[in-house]
């Protein structure tokens, strides 16, 4: 599942450094951070669709990977993510 248009330019809108940043581990963690609540949902409803359960692994992972980055190399800025995203430690 991926994020339309709309929600993702939002996302990108509020958590960018920049004018033109699309990519800083802040904007892919909250980017990550939807796609995993709807992929979560879905295997709600969905118990059975092992795909999709394998894809949220993945993103789970990725998204650890990055904030992992993150709070090695911006500890404020880790916070921040935390704090927007409503993330635990």
């Amino acid at each position: 599942m991926s994020l339309k248009g709309t929600t993702k330019k939002t996302l990108i809108k509020k958590h960018r450094r920049h004018d033109k940043d699309t990519g800083s581990p802040e904007v892919q963690i909250a980017i990550l951070t939807k796609e995993i609540g709807m992929l979560t949902k879905h295997l709600q409803e969905h118990e059975k669709d092992h795909s999709a359960r394998r894809g949220l692994l993945g993103k789970v992972a990725r998204r650890r990977t990055l904030l992992n980055y993150l709070r090695m190399n911006d500890a404020e800025s880790y916070q921040q993510v935390l704090e927007t995203n409503k993330l635990k430690k």
